[in-house]
């Protein structure tokens, strides 16, 4: 596969997993904003699909993509930027991994209350303030991550 090529599915996998990220964070703190657990179990459920589907697929892509391309430019995996990378992805999947068992179990209170015409229980709160919390040192190091690939500083 020519470098261009990989290049483009690098920076779209890397275009997916911080849109989908955001865009995932938004429309469940929107929903949750609501406290009503109808809309919150339907986008909950919206949010776990995509995080499956889009998140998961870019996840699996980018190192691969990663690997390829640090091959075919000739650039060192475990030193500079690329290491830096490497670490900040691993970093982000320690935080991700949990934040999608949350999401699903979030749904699943929220469905179970919707079915049920109950408020949300408390350990839904809970669990939302845990989700919320990991939300933002995985969307950073996204960010970090993206800034190394495009400056690909020298250090």
């Amino acid at each position: 596969m020519s470098y261009e090529i990989l290049r483009f599915l690098h920076v779209i996998g890397a275009t997916v997993l911080l849109g989908t990220g955001a865009g995932i964070a938004f429309f469940m703190v929107i929903a949750n904003r609501s406290d009503d657990p109808r809309l919150i179990a339907h986008v909950a459920g919206i949010v776990v699909l995509a995080d499956t589907v889009f998140t998961a697929t870019a996840a699996i892509v980018q190192p691969i993509t990663g690997y390829l391309l640090a091959r075919e430019v000739g650039w060192p995996l475990l030193s500079g930027w690329v290491a830096a990378s490497l670490a900040l992805y691993v970093f982000v999947g320690l935080f991700w991994l949990p934040v999608v068992w949350m999401q699903i179990r979030l749904r699943d209170m929220a469905r179970r209350a919707a079915a049920q015409g109950e408020h949300l229980p408390d350990a839904y709160h809970r669990l939302y303030r845990w989700w919320f919390a990991f939300g933002f040192p995985a969307f950073m190091a996204v960010l970090a991550i993206i800034w190394l690939m495009l400056t690909k500083p020298s250090f």
